[in-house]
């Protein structure tokens, strides 16, 4: 027993070392054609690993990496050691994935730190029967008392060991875990689980140790959540994989083929946690809470992670935890209701929650009876609680069934009678906002990441991440993981969110669209990409005649920007005006398009009463760079004369090349389209189509569109401030 554990640490250590040891393996080269199980002849040891669910090992990227860093890390096959009871046994691994993604492309030198999260998924190529460990569910560690565990050759063979210290911190805004120096963590044991010895779970993956020896630093399992999202109309891997996680411990627990203990049994064998304001009643026993995750698992995944965070804001009481990584699976929504507020009971907190689900709308429809078993068990272990609750949650599934059968019955009328929203328009959802500033007359920029609630909850806004001072050629970097998280929070199975891109006129050319967040595609590909307008800038008031004076504005202080404690309001806003008459009239079609800056190919500067005397369902189109004049001016003109849908184009890097083929283009895109609110989707099917090498659609690159939707207000909050 190592030195220092307390004594409730101690006996939880002695109750989960032998249940993590089995599931815990050593990583290496693959066998290379030795059939023998029982081999040990399989190289050196590059780090550990640990079965997550039947058939998958959760690694460190950086151990699936040894020895072959200039092999692709995805596909690449790996041994994997493993005791199955009495028999230790070999088999091969095919890496399925690394986060981050970027690690196929960029990785660090030798004995350098790799990126985080620094994960690897290896699938086992072979069905063989071994132990798994039991994941938490929480978005964020407890910092107690914990045990690590991997491959040492401390007798001079490969042998699974655990040690024990303290969590002392997070780094990497979460994804790391820091490791007291309690003692030491040896190489071999890279890619091992860290196991909470108060509640029994793993909570991270060892990823380094101190060059001076003792403590270091761990991943947090939880960024497991990054994994690539699947695409529209599949479930994605890291839901497959928790589903089988769940789904193997609930059969665990109802077998009565085997007498060794399982998770569930120890889990209910840990010492109680001193001063627990929830034990007893007010926390769901070992055994019930395994069957609510398995019943949960044999549930179809929801539609979007907005749907579990507002099923956990009804049952928690407050709106939870906004930290990344976002709540992917039902799962994920149960680990936002420990230690509820207001002195709320957490098992009634969860069997709020759980008798919601029960009654959701989920991506497909259910295996029959699937839902209502989730329900009996609901209710059969409220019984065991007090009274008022069990009738709360009667009557909340009565109500949960009356309104699941309304939204039925209103999707059935829509098929009968058409479709809520026309063809080929925007998702109705939640849509990410980024919006970037000039820092001052510096040519650095700060920014922000949210997640917009959408037309059904106006003005509702979820803060993601924020930075300041990045350079222009540094925002792709500093934006990839911020991005991808609020991606995840709004994609749908049936869509993928919008993203606004909120900026002054002359970052119009900002190419958002062309930039790499996952999946190695580009966002104006995966998704519908449009500009916006800042919040903060109000032209009617700061530039009412519609003039724009001459050059940019690299400090977003002159044309189109608002003077302190300038109202907050774009022009479509203000009902009766002409612009609220523009909004409505090209949404419906048909459209004509107009160009607003060059004659021909020759530049010009549009005359407001020009523009403001076109026909309402006109798009202005502007062809050249918008942070140039006259197009600057342009883009500034076509805002105060109440145009709301505005085209404009990044310049070939060719100057000669004529605007003609983009026009064209254009104008037969426009009229094909007929109405403007199919014009965000299908720019995304052009880009998609110039991606797939499509002639026909290279005259597309580098458009953008100024969608200013006034069922979709930006947050008024002012911008950023840098250091100065």
């Amino acid at each position: 027993m190592t030195d220092g554990r307390t004594t409730g640490s101690a006996r939880a250590f002695e109750l989960l070392e032998p249940l993590v040891q089995a599931a815990t393996v050593r990583v290496h080269a693959p066998p290379g054609g030795y059939d023998n199980p029982r081999s040990h002849r399989t190289g050196p040891t590059w780090g550990s690993g640990f079965f997550i669910a039947p058939g998958w090992v959760l690694t460190c990227a950086h151990v699936v990496g040894e020895g072959g860093a200039a092999v692709r890390l995805a596909g690449r096959e790996v041994g994997i050691t493993f005791s199955a009871g009495s028999i230790t046994g070999t088999v091969t691994g095919r890496v399925e994935c690394v986060l981050p993604e970027r690690l196929e492309e960029r990785r660090p030198g030798r004995h350098a730190l790799w990126d985080l999260p620094d994960l690897a998924l290896v699938r086992v190529l072979a069905p063989v029967s071994h132990a798994c460990v039991w994941l938490t569910d929480r978005s964020r560690p407890r910092f107690d008392e914990v045990a690590y565990f991997g491959c040492t050759e401390d007798l001079g063979t490969p042998e699974i060991t655990g040690r024990t210290t303290r969590l002392r911190g997070t780094a990497g805004n979460g994804a790391a875990i820091r490791l007291g120096d309690d003692d030491e963590i040896e190489p071999g044991m890279s890619g091992g689980p860290v196991v909470d010895l108060v509640r029994g779970e793993v909570v991270g993956v060892l990823k380094a140790r101190r060059q001076a020896g003792g403590g270091g630093l761990a991943v947090s399992v939880v960024q497991l959540r990054t994994l690539p999202m699947a695409a529209r109309g599949q479930v994605g891997l890291y839901r497959r994989i928790m589903q089988a996680h769940d789904l193997y411990h609930y059969d665990q627990h109802l077998s009565d083929l085997d007498n060794r203990r399982t998770w569930t049994d120890v889990h209910g064998e840990l010492p109680p946690q001193e001063g627990d304001p929830y034990a007893g009643r007010g926390r769901l026993t070992p055994g019930e809470r395994t069957t609510l995750f398995g019943l949960l698992a044999e549930l179809p995944p929801p539609g979007s992670s907005e749907v579990v965070r507002a099923l956990v804001e009804e049952a928690r009481g407050e709106e939870p935890d906004p930290l990344p990584p976002a709540p992917l699976s039902w799962r994920d929504g149960l680990g936002l209701l420990h230690d509820p507020p207001g002195g709320t009971a957490e098992a009634a907190a969860m069997l709020r929650y759980a008798t919601d689900v029960s009654v959701a709308e989920y991506r497909e429809p259910a295996t029959p009876g699937a839902d209502e078993e989730l329900w009996d068990w609901v209710r059969a272990t409220a019984e065991r609680l007090w009274r008022p609750l069990r009738r709360e949650l009667g009557e909340r599934h009565e109500r949960g069934l009356a309104e699941r059968e309304r939204r039925r019955r209103a999707s059935a009328g829509r098929a009968a009678h058409g479709p809520a929203r026309r063809s080929g328009g925007l998702p109705p959802g939640a849509s990410v906002l980024l919006e970037v500033w000039a820092h001052g007359w510096e040519d650095v920029y700060d920014w922000r990441v949210s997640v917009l609630a959408g037309p059904a909850h106006t003005g509702r806004v979820t803060p993601v991440d924020s930075g300041v001072r990045a350079t222009l050629a540094g925002l792709p970097e500093a934006l990839r993981a911020p991005l991808a998280e609020a991606f995840r929070r709004c994609d749908t199975h049936e869509a993928a969110a919008l993203l606004e891109v909120a900026v002054a006129p002359a970052l119009f050319g900002l190419a958002v669209d062309e930039w790499v967040v996952v999946g190695g595609v580009p966002l104006g590909v995966q998704r519908p990409v449009v500009l916006r307008h800042p919040a903060g800038t109000n032209p009617a008031a700061a530039n009412p005649g519609g003039a724009n004076p001459a050059g940019p504005n690299p400090g977003g202080a002159g044309p189109g920007a608002a003077a302190p404690g300038a109202a907050r309001e774009h022009p479509a806003d203000r009902e009766g005006t002409d612009a609220s008459a523009r909004w409505a009239r090209v949404q419906a079609g048909p459209l004509q398009d107009e160009r607003a800056d060059c004659i021909r190919g020759r530049p010009r500067s549009p005359a407001a009463e020009w523009l403001t005397g076109l026909p309402d369902n006109t798009v202005p189109v502007h062809c050249r760079a918008a942070d140039q004049e006259p197009t600057l001016g342009s883009l500034h003109a076509v805002r105060d004369a109440g145009y709301g849908v505005v085209v404009t184009r990044r310049p070939p890097p060719d100057p000669g090349a004529s605007c003609a083929p983009f026009h064209r283009g254009l104008r037969e895109e426009l009229a094909d389209a007929g109405r403007a609110e199919v014009l965000p989707v299908r720019l995304q099917n052009l880009r998609g189509r110039a991606y797939g090498a499509d002639p026909d659609a290279y005259w597309a690159a580098g458009t953008g569109l100024v969608w200013e939707d006034p069922a979709r207000p930006l947050p008024e909050e002012e911008p950023l401030q840098g250091d100065l």
